[in-house]
């Protein structure tokens, strides 16, 4: 897309400031089921939900925690088991030995320093072994206070594409959209931007005749 084209684009749609608002609310109501896929009944389920869903989809992180959630309950049943028998449950969501060892290193800490409860703010939760910025993100929104923006690979596309940021960088990108998206918001936006992502705006092909927002994204192709 030339420079000269993307400018042009920028003018036309108007400041991102002004366009924020009216972009959350079109979605809102596009998507008023937008919410985490993942399925989980505690804190505990919903940690290791999010730290087995990296490099993997929702649906195979919700098939193998059918299962795993009936065997462990507490942080004690993830301590209990021989390495081996934890990484043959958690297999199918790949990269289970990396993730075997953050979850056993997780279940420690939270014995030794949070009495087997998960924390709930953001600087606790990313002390815990294997669990990054976003993994905390996501787990402290659904714990009901966002103090972050979660950027998957959703996110980062259509914060892009609406002109949102410029940004490649996951921490870049989450900073600008802090500051650009209202705090009440930062739960939900995460969760507008993945649904919208995966049902009109397509990595390859977006649907941009589709779209409630094409009027007010700079990349529309109408």
């Amino acid at each position: 897309m030339a420079r000269s084209f993307v400018a042009e684009a920028r003018r036309r749609v108007g400041p991102k400031k002004q366009r924020i608002r009216p972009i959350i609310e079109r979605l809102i109501a596009e998507h008023p089921d937008a919410q985490i896929a993942l399925k989980f009944r505690s804190d505990l389920e919903l940690l290791v939900s999010v730290m087995l869903s990296a490099q993997t989809t929702d649906v195979n992180v919700n098939r193998v925690t059918a299962t795993l959630f009936e065997k462990y309950k507490r942080p004690e049943d993830y301590l209990a088991v021989p390495v081996e028998e934890l990484e043959r449950d958690v297999y199918a969501t790949g990269f289970f030995r990396q993730k075997t060892k953050a979850i056993r290193g997780t279940m420690q800490r939270l014995l030794e320093d949070y009495d087997g409860q998960v924390p709930g703010r953001l600087e606790e939760l990313v002390r815990l072994p294997g669990v990054a910025r976003k993994t905390a993100n996501v787990v402290a929104a659904e714990l009901g206070e966002a103090q972050g923006v979660v950027v998957d690979t959703h996110v980062r596309r259509l914060s892009q594409r609406l002109g949102l940021t410029k940004e490649e960088d996951p921490v870049k990108i989450e900073r600008d959209l802090q500051r650009l998206v209202p705090r009440e918001d930062w739960g939900v936006f995460p969760h507008l931007l993945i649904w919208h992502g995966r049902r009109v705006c397509i990595a390859r092909a977006p649907r941009c005749a589709d779209c409630v927002v094409n009027d007010l994204c700079p990349s529309s192709r109408i």
